[in-house]
């Protein structure tokens, strides 16, 4: 198994965010299963940037918690780059503190949910929607963070 996480942080604020260690569980945790090799570029952004490329990429002029680009290598280059994530930074803290989760267990999803992204994942249709969410349940499972589509009020 390789694989080449490289993580950037382009926050200028210091938001409290995970270690590269963190990342790089969670990116491998779901690339394990499916791909034994690949690169992945994430970003860590803040509310302007995700709103820029929000904007630019899905026409919503609003943030967003997670975005992913998928590049579509070819299976035998081993060094290939997945694609590139970008995750926003306030959202997730936001998301998670109104969800009353952990945000280290916010962070771990939506790491999983934009490398499924990269691997071909979508929830555009209910029964593709359903499948991945039920592999991202599966494989957050596997590190003990409960069900993500839960939250302290259900």
């Amino acid at each position: 198994m390789s694989y080449q996480i490289h993580v950037e942080n382009a926050c200028k604020q210091a938001f409290s965010i995970p270690t590269q260690q963190q990342f790089q569980q969670w990116v491998e945790l779901a690339l394990h299963p499916f791909r034994g090799h690949g690169a992945v570029n994430l970003r860590i952004v803040e509310s302007d940037e995700m709103i820029q490329l929000n904007g630019n990429y899905r026409g919503k002029h609003k943030p967003t918690n997670v975005l992913a680009f998928a590049y579509h290598p070819e299976e035998q280059d081993h060094e290939a780059l997945l694609g590139d994530i970008a995750i926003c930074a306030p959202v997730v803290l936001s998301e998670a503190q109104q969800q009353g989760k952990p945000a280290e267990h916010h962070w771990a999803h939506l790491v999983v949910h934009g490398t499924l992204h990269l691997l071909g994942f979508d929830h555009i249709k209910e029964e593709d929607a359903a499948q991945m969410e039920q592999q991202e349940i599966e494989l957050l499972a596997q590190i003990s963070i409960p069900n993500p589509y839960e939250t302290a009020a259900n």
